[in-house]
């Protein structure tokens, strides 16, 4: 568990197992860095994921699910595929400024 998070933490998951779950968190961490966003986006297993996303601020998810996480889900498929992406990418951009803001009025020393 984070002790004192300063930026966006991502969890991508999958129903398959690990490998596009992988993929995803992969392709969405290569675009936060060109665009010099500050979020860390990881894969994590299925099987983790009740315990991963308590400590997550975001969810990437590649299958439909009826759960509400309470945090934003956003579409795995559309940085998997590219159907959709730079739209998806662009509501997850606004999503990662409003947590990274409201951690750094959090953390504000």
């Amino acid at each position: 568990m984070r002790e004192e998070p300063l930026t966006a933490r991502i969890i991508v998951a999958c129903g398959s197992g690990v490998a596009t779950s992988q993929t995803v968190a992969s392709k969405v961490q290569r675009l936060l860095s060109a665009k010099n966003i500050d979020a860390e986006c990881e894969a994590v297993e299925m099987k983790h994921l009740r315990q991963e996303i308590r400590t997550a601020d975001i969810y990437i998810s590649t299958v439909k699910e009826d759960v509400d996480w309470h945090v934003p889900v956003f579409n795995g498929l559309a940085f998997l595929t590219g159907i959709g992406q730079d739209a998806e990418f662009k509501k997850l951009v606004a999503v990662i400024d409003e947590v990274n803001r409201r951690y750094s009025l959090r953390f504000r020393h």
